[in-house]
């Protein structure tokens, strides 16, 4: 029984019982059986009222446990709002700070109860402010999680290198309320960036040099990694049929090997010759400034292997062809007044393998292209692509 029904049977008890009294002081010849009946009306109503009274009472101790539960919710999330290792802050679409955690306000080197109320910006240095402002004004337009790199600066005047991250909260109709930001103190991530060598033969001085010469097969160990000093690999598999596949090419200051792939047969062959730096994996996981440096390297290899997979997929084979030449003219193109000259001289078997086609149709189509102008070649036989785009 809801609450509306009962005050509905009620209001029908109050007027009946009502008639009944009007009735029973007006007329005093009312009949004896008026009064029985008068009680059997008033006994079923109590019971009516009795049973609504004991849902009232269960809806209510339902509310009270629901409402504990949120309690207990809304608490367990404030200690986890609160007690955040890293900095958060509830900001209008202004940018005024409405809630703080206890680290942001550490970061800060000031009270809680102090940050509310002020700008986010009167904490960011004074030449970065407007960098500030501006993002505030495009955040409502952008659902996008945005990061800023600014110095915010504490109580008392010293800064320190900051990431801002600020996600913009809507309501049910998408208007912007309010943002949520995450601070990061990343000043020691900047003199670890900052202590890196650009330079990378700097990390590897004191690492021996392994020569290889064009042509020669390159040992791989899956405790290893090699850094490439000099020179260009070329990473290949074999089909069962026992054909070479073309898989990668690993340039200067790239990296390669067994370690970095799930391919039962993995094979790198030295297309010049090269000089190689071997990393042990675990080196990598102990050295923070090593695996830095190696993390991005890594990750270019890894977007090179989806390019080469990315050709295999097109259907037809001159579209291959064309985004293959692409790959290499970014990988290993150099620029000469003829347009772009690839520094490895692949063969037509290489470029077919790449294109999942045949030697005989990268042939017929190398021709068509040199008979277009699109591609020639220079007295080494390496290929030069003109206006390829």
């Amino acid at each position: 029984m809801n609450i509306e029904k009962f005050i509905q049977r009620a209001e029908v008890l109050h007027k009946r019982l009502a008639d009944l009294y009007q009735t029973a002081s007006v007329l005093p010849w009312i009949s004896p059986d008026l009064l029985p009946e008068a009680f059997k009306e008033l006994y079923n109503t109590s019971k009516i009222v009795q049973l609504a009274a004991e849902e009232l009472y269960q809806q209510n101790e339902e509310l009270v446990k629901t409402r504990n539960w949120l309690e207990a919710e809304r608490q367990h999330y404030q200690d986890l709002f609160e007690l955040a290792p890293d900095g958060y802050l509830v900001t209008n679409t202004e940018g005024i700070i409405q809630e703080a955690n206890l680290t942001a306000a550490k970061l800060l080197n000031v009270s809680k109860h102090f940050l509310v109320g002020k700008p986010i910006v009167n904490f960011v240095l004074l030449e970065e402010r407007q960098q500030v402002r501006n993002e505030l004004m495009q955040l409502s337009q952008s659902d996008r999680v945005r990061e800023l790199l600014v110095r915010l600066q504490k109580r008392y005047g010293e800064f320190f290198d900051a990431a801002l991250t600020v996600a913009v909260i809507r309501n049910h109709q998408g208007k912007a309320i309010s943002l949520r930001w995450m601070l990061r103190n990343i000043t020691e991530r900047q003199h670890l960036e900052s202590a890196i060598v650009k330079d990378d033969s700097d990390i590897f001085n004191d690492r021996p040099i392994h020569k290889y010469t064009k042509g020669e097969t390159i040992p791989l160990n899956p405790l290893l990694i090699w850094y490439v000093s000099q020179g260009l690999v070329k990473l290949s598999t074999y089909y069962e049929t026992g054909e070479e596949v073309l898989i990668g090419l690993a340039t200067a200051e790239m990296v390669f090997g067994s370690s970095l792939t799930s391919l039962n047969i993995y094979q790198a062959t030295a297309l010049a010759d090269v000089e190689l730096v071997s990393i042990y994996a675990v080196e990598v996981a102990a050295s923070p400034t090593l695996s830095h440096t190696l993390l991005p390297k890594i990750n270019q290899r890894l977007q090179q292997t989806e390019s080469f997979l990315a050709i295999c997929g097109r259907r037809r084979v001159q579209e291959r062809l064309h985004h293959l030449l692409q790959l290499l003219k970014r990988e290993v193109g150099e620029t000469v007044p003829e347009g772009t000259r690839l520094s490895v001289r692949l063969t037509h078997e290489d470029i077919a393998s790449a294109c999942c086609t045949t030697r005989v149709t990268i042939t017929r189509l190398m021709g068509k292209l040199q008979e277009e102008g699109i591609i020639s070649f220079d007295l080494k036989k390496h290929i030069i692509l003109r206006d390829i785009d």
